[in-house]
C-alpha cells in the first residue's frame, strides 16, 4: 500500500503524528515518571505510614474504584461510604492533594507558555506580570468581605487576574511594549495588591484564619480536598483545551506583529482572547492553591529549549512538565520538614528564584522572545 503513494504523500496517521518529536516524548516520559515518584511518596508517608506498595494497592481497591456512591461523594459531593482507615486517607486526603497539584501545575505553565508568546517576551509569567497577584487579591476580597460569592471564587480570580494585567499593560504601554517594561510593570502592580492583600489581613479577627490566609499566599495545597478537585476540572479543561486550538495563532504571534498581520491574523482580538485564556488558567490555580510563583516562567523556559517553538509542542510539554514539577515540590514540601508543612510556594519560589536570575545573566536582551 505504502508503494502506492505518490512521491512525498504519507499515510494520514503519520502527517497528525508529525509534530511529535523525540525531544517531547522524552519530557513527557521522564514528566510521568517524576509524578510516579513523588505520588508514591505522597500516598505513603505521613502520620499514618503505609508502604508504597501497599498504598498503590489501596489506590487500586475494587471497593472503592467500581463504588458509584464514592465516585459521586468524590465528583460531586456528598458524604463518603465507609472504609477502613487507610483506604479513606489516601483516597480523601492523599490522593486529592496529587491530583490538585497537577491540575494547577498544569494551568500554570499553559499559562506561562501564552503569556510568554502574546508578549513575545520569555521572562512574561502569572507571577512576573501581576496576574497570580491580582487574582490572589480578589480571592482574599472574596473571602474576607464577600464570602457569600465563594462558589463563584474562580470567576472572581479570574476577573482580578484580568484587571491586573490590564494595568500592566497600561502602565507598560508608551507606543508600544517591550520586555523591561512588562517586567517593571508587573512588579510594581504585584508590590501594590501584595500590599493591599497584607492590609486584608487586619479585618481577619480570627487568628486561625489569618494563618491560613498566610500560607494560602505563599502558595499551599495542605487541606486540599475533592472540594477543590471539583472546583479546578472544568476550567482546567476549558482553559488547557483554548490553549490547545489557539497553538497555531501563538505560533503567528511570536512571529512579531507586523508579519502576523500580514498573515491575516487579527492581531489585537486574537492577543486579547488568549490573554484571558492564559488569565483563566493562572487565577482559577491561585483561587485553589493560593500564589504559586515561578512555574509558569521555569516550565516554559525549559520546555522551550528541549522541543522548540512550535506551539503545539510546547504547550504539550508543558501540560507534562508543570505537573511533574509541582508535584515533585509539594511532596518535597510535606516531607522534608514533617511533621511540619512548607507551602509549595516557597519551595517553587527557592526553585524559580536562582532560575530567574540565570534567565537575566544569560540573556542581554532582558527576556526579549527568541
Amino acid at each position: 500500500m505504502a508503494s502506492e503513494l505518490g512521491d512525498g504523500e504519507r499515510p494520514a496517521p503519520t502527517r497528525r503524528l508529525a509534530w511529535v518529536s523525540r525531544e517531547l516524548v522524552v519530557i513527557a516520559a521522564g514528566s510521568v515518571g517524576v509524578i510516579l515518584v513523588a505520588m508514591t511518596l505522597q500516598l505513603s508517608f505521613g502520620a499514618y505510614p503505609l508502604a508504597p506498595l501497599d498504598a498503590w494497592r489501596t489506590l487500586s481497591n475494587p471497593a472503592v474504584l467500581g463504588n458509584e456512591a464514592a465516585w459521586r461523594a468524590f465528583l460531586l459531593g456528598g458524604t463518603v461510604p465507609e472504609y477502613e482507615t487507610g483506604t479513606l486517607i489516601v483516597w480523601t486526603i492523599r490522593l486529592p492533594r496529587v491530583l490538585v497539584a497537577l491540575l494547577v501545575g498544569v494551568n500554570l505553565a499553559v499559562s506561562g507558555a501564552i503569556l510568554q508568546a502574546i508578549t513575545r517576551n520569555e521572562l512574561a509569567s502569572p507571577f512576573v506580570l501581576g496576574v497570580s497577584s491580582g487574582a490572589g487579591l480578589a480571592v482574599l476580597l472574596t473571602v474576607v468581605v464577600f464570602a457569600g460569592l465563594l462558589p463563584f471564587l474562580p470567576l472572581f480570580a479570574a476577573l482580578g487576574g484580568g484587571i491586573a494585567f490590564l494595568l500592566v499593560y497600561a502602565i507598560a504601554w508608551q507606543g508600544g511594549t517591550n520586555p523591561v517594561r512588562l517586567v517593571l510593570a508587573g512588579v510594581i502592580v504585584s508590590s501594590v495588591f501584595g500590599s493591599i492583600q497584607t492590609g486584608l489581613f487586619l479585618l481577619i479577627e480570627d487568628v486561625g484564619v489569618a494563618q491560613g490566609v498566610v500560607a494560602w499566599t505563599a502558595g499551599s495545597l495542605v487541606g486540599a480536598d475533592w472540594a477543590q478537585v471539583r472546583m479546578l476540572l472544568p476550567w482546567t479543561v476549558i482553559a488547557v483545551g483554548s490553549a490547545f486550538a489557539g497553538a497555531r495563532e501563538l505560533n503567528v504571534l511570536t512571529l512579531g506583529e507586523e508579519t502576523a498581520d500580514s498573515l491575516g491574523l487579527s492581531v489585537e482580538r486574537v492577543r486579547f482572547l488568549l490573554s484571558a485564556v492564559a488569565v483563566l488558567a493562572a487565577a482559577t490555580s491561585v483561587a485553589a492553591a493560593g500564589i504559586v510563583g515561578f512555574v509558569g516562567l521555569v516550565v516554559p523556559h525549559i520546555v522551550r529549549r528541549s522541543v522548540g517553538t512550535d506551539h503545539k509542542r510546547l504547550l504539550v510539554g508543558c501540560a507534562f512538565a508543570g505537573p511533574a514539577l509541582l508535584v515533585a515540590a509539594d511532596a518535597g514540601a510535606r516531607l522534608a520538614l514533617n511533621p511540619a508543612q512548607v507551602p509549595v510556594g516557597i519551595v517553587t519560589g527557592l526553585l524559580g528564584g536562582p532560575y530567574f536570575l540565570y534567565l537575566m545573566r544569560k540573556h542581554g536582551g532582558f527576556g526579549g522572545f527568541r
